[in-house]
């Protein structure tokens, strides 16, 4: 679902949704029907309590719109301004808010696994890390494995070591059950 804009943009369903929603919460113009009401100027500057026409007629004058900011003031609080800047200001903070959610990644591997394999597993892991996620290494052992943690315990480090420029050591090496495994976060 899109909606066309007069500048001949499209926008999603979600964006007029938002712009409605900013639309409601200001009166603008001649939504603007009791009378007097506070005054400011676009520079700031506090015209007072004046009938609304003549703020409308000030806010036509200077080519802006008039803008009730304050409606529950006794007199209401109305703005000259833009409003088409003012809307787009405050989409923008809406989606300021928006906070990246860290997740925990897995990278897995095994005591054998080649070199070109664990290089690989390390680039991903990069890439989780500089997207701000933190990530659990892994180094499984199947079977006769286990007689073998050393090697294993040489693999983590070596992952370590290579993880280092971006991410840092949460939680060192710790063997759990048929498993080593390692937490780093961001740094």
């Amino acid at each position: 679902m899109f909606a066309v804009f007069p500048a001949g943009g499209y926008s999603s369903a979600v964006e007029v949704r938002e712009t409605r929603a900013i639309e409601k919460q200001h009166r603008i113009n001649e939504q603007i029907r009791i009378t007097p009401i506070r005054v400011i100027a676009g520079d700031g500057e506090q015209l007072g309590i004046i009938p609304t026409e003549e703020a409308l007629n000030r806010a036509r004058e200077a080519g802006l719109d008039l803008v009730e900011v304050a409606p529950n003031e006794k007199p209401p609080v109305c703005r000259i301004m833009d409003f088409g800047k003012f809307k787009y200001q405050q989409k923008k903070k809406l989606h300021r808010t928006h906070v990246h959610q860290t997740k925990i990644k897995e990278i897995r591997l095994r005591p054998k696994t080649g070199e070109h394999d664990i290089d690989f597993k390390v680039n991903q892991a990069k890439g989780f890390l500089q997207h701000k996620d933190k990530v659990i290494v892994s180094v499984v052992f199947r079977g006769r494995e286990l007689a073998h943690i050393d090697e294993g315990q040489r693999v983590m480090r070596t992952i370590i070591e290579q993880l280092d420029p971006v991410g840092k050591v949460d939680a060192p090496p710790q063997q759990m059950g048929r498993r080593l495994v390692c937490t780093l976060s961001p740094r």
